[in-house]
């Protein structure tokens, strides 16, 4: 099945970001049909099931419909930068072995031959705070960075950290409570409370992973 719910990518763009999400529904079946009905005018490239089934909708090379509203680096077209990929999970329950070894296999393969950084494999909750949560605080995100498939900063000095986070890629026009929420839900699953050193010193540390901006490849 595909999706029809896709267009060019704006302005010559390349993929040089990979966004999970998770689908919220109740089934993977349910999950693409929604995807590929053209009155929801929403998509993604891929859709894992909880088997470790993967079914592509979009072309890598097409611009898919599934980051909507956000930023990353200053940049709002998401959609024009990224690859797609939903994993079926209502966001409450764990992710299962298959779905993750068949998400690993995907993102390697994305990020060869599109040249995708690890710091380019962001959740839905990076690219949009305050407004999407996903993949959720159950995604294993270290589990990924171990593979090099993502980022896991080792704490740095605290400092700055809304400046960390900006240069980081986080939105600079979001809310400092936001960012926090998005910090915390990416790296400190489960914290609480007021902002902490410990929130500063994984600002700190992921801001030194982010040396330069990245030019833009067209």
């Amino acid at each position: 099945m595909r999706s029809p719910n896709f267009g060019p990518r704006k302005d010559g763009l390349r993929p040089d970001l990979i966004i999970i999400h998770y689908t919220a529904m109740a089934s993977a079946d349910g999950a693409i049909r929604h995807l590929c009905d053209p009155a929801t005018q929403v998509s993604a490239h891929y859709v894992i099931c909880s088997a470790g089934h993967v079914t592509p909708l979009v072309d890598e090379a097409m611009r898919a419909w599934h980051a909507g509203a956000g930023s990353w680096r200053g940049e709002a077209d998401v959609n024009s930068r990224s690859i797609g990929i939903e994993l079926a999970n209502d966001g409450f329950q764990p992710f299962s072995e298959p779905q993750m070894t068949a998400l690993e296999d995907l993102v390697r393969g994305i990020m060869a031959r599109w040249y995708i950084l690890p710091e380019g494999v962001l959740g839905h909750s990076d690219v949009a705070p305050g407004r999407k949560i996903d993949p959720g605080a159950r995604f294993d995100w270290r589990r990924l960075a171990r593979q090099g498939l993502a980022v896991w900063p080792e704490p740095g000095a605290p400092g700055d950290w809304l400046s960390d986070l900006h240069h980081s890629g986080y939105a600079a026009d979001a809310e400092p409570e936001v960012l926090l929420s998005a910090l915390r839900l990416r790296f400190r699953p489960g914290a609480a409370g007021p902002l902490c050193d410990a929130d500063r010193a994984i600002a700190a540390g992921l801001a030194a992973q982010f040396p330069a901006r990245p030019a833009r490849r067209a």
